[in-house]
């Protein structure tokens, strides 16, 4: 029997952009190793941007975010506590809870299950969850989100969001979408976040909308 050499790490940028499928398991391999290897250098590229210019373009991202959605009485909006240099939206939170809309966070329940949402009250105590990051104590009540805004490591065409790799956005959209409940989902950074394709797989679910502002 005779086997065909494994195709170099680079060949992943040979296939074409729209490709979203997975024809053999080299191909998925490949994905996989471009994949982890962009997301490092986009994360990289994030956490050297200077805070007083992250903190500009955040208030900038902020401003897109009320002219797009407008008034958000009674909607639940669920956003990130920041991590690795995502934009920092906790202040436009606070200030749409201020209107009447109630935030929540994204919570890690378990490896490879979909995240759920707790509703983050003014003043309410946070825990330390998954990778450190806070999250609402386990007795604040679960919310199902109108609106998801969600920080993006890397943004492809037609708004496929590159994230951290563990699936947890697909699992949790896959999800709310069986259950008739699809938020409005928003990817939300920088501009230099803007990528020609993450070679979205069947399993990638795009984003409805993006903003992605450009630092001072």
């Amino acid at each position: 029997m005779t086997t065909e050499p494994a195709s170099s790490p680079c060949a992943i940028t040979e296939v074409d952009p729209t490709f979203g499928g997975l024809p053999d398991a080299q191909t998925a391999l490949e994905v996989a190793r471009w994949r982890r290897a962009e997301r490092a250098r986009l994360i990289a590229l994030r956490q050297a941007v200077p805070v007083a210019a992250r903190q500009a373009a955040d208030a900038a991202l902020a401003d897109r975010l009320d002219a797009r959605l407008g008034p958000t009485t009674g909607r639940v909006i669920a956003i990130t506590w920041p991590f690795k240099g995502e934009p920092d939206l906790r202040g436009w939170a606070a200030r749409q809870r201020g209107t009447g809309a109630r935030i929540a966070l994204p919570v890690v329940v378990a490896k490879g299950a979909p995240l759920i949402f707790r509703l983050w009250a003014e003043g309410a105590p946070l825990v330390r969850g998954v990778w450190d990051i806070l999250a609402p104590a386990e007795d604040a009540p679960e919310l199902t989100p109108d609106i998801v805004v969600a920080p993006v490591v890397g943004l492809g065409a037609d708004n496929f969001r590159l994230g951290y790799g563990g699936g947890f956005y697909d699992r949790t959209l896959a999800r709310l979408i069986a259950t008739g409940a699809k938020p409005l989902t928003i990817g939300v950074g920088y501009g230099f976040q803007a990528i020609p394709t993450i070679f979205p797989q069947p399993h990638d679910i795009a984003m409805d909308e993006a903003l992605l502002v450009t630092l001072p």
